[in-house]
């Protein structure tokens, strides 16, 4: 599958600090940047790119130019949890575009969502006519974010 990130040298390491905060840096400076020539900084690259630690490159977009300012966090109860509703259900969730994230939980309700939009009004009709519909829901709860403190995920694996 792929190697354990503690198997990862100072190099790797560095490599994926690297380009979790600066996607676009070109390969000579990253390879100065890490204390490497070139083709080892390259050929580690292209190997983490080959496990999957690197599943690709993508622009981050600034959601509130965009008009979607608006995040609630929806905990969902199913009424069903046998692998089929689950699956039933994760399929559904793929094409929601509203919703940005969705984790299956262990605790007192089966899935958390990170839905985003522009406002109010467009997540209620999200809540009704997507959420609400898809297989096996049989509660939601809704939480609005008033706030976005940390959004970047992750960019220091060292």
């Amino acid at each position: 599958m792929h190697d354990d990130i503690e198997s990862f040298d100072r190099f790797d390491r560095a490599i994926l600090t690297t380009l979790a905060s600066e996607g676009r840096i070109s390969i000579t400076e990253l390879a100065r940047r890490i204390g490497l020539s070139k083709s080892p900084t390259q050929a580690r690259l292209r190997r983490l790119e080959e496990l999957r630690v690197i599943r690709g490159y993508r622009a981050i977009l600034d959601p509130i130019q965009l008009g979607l300012d608006h995040v609630a966090f929806v905990e969902v109860r199913l009424t069903d949890t046998r692998e089929a509703a689950l699956a039933a259900f994760n399929a559904g969730v793929a094409k929601i575009p509203e919703i940005e994230q969705a984790h299956l939980i262990a605790g007192n309700f089966d899935y958390l969502l990170k839905v985003r939009v522009a406002d109010m009004p467009a997540y209620r009709r999200v809540l009704a006519e997507k959420i609400s519909t898809l297989p096996h829901v049989s509660a939601t709860s809704t939480y609005v974010a008033m706030q976005a403190v940390k959004e970047d995920g992750f960019a220091d694996v060292t």
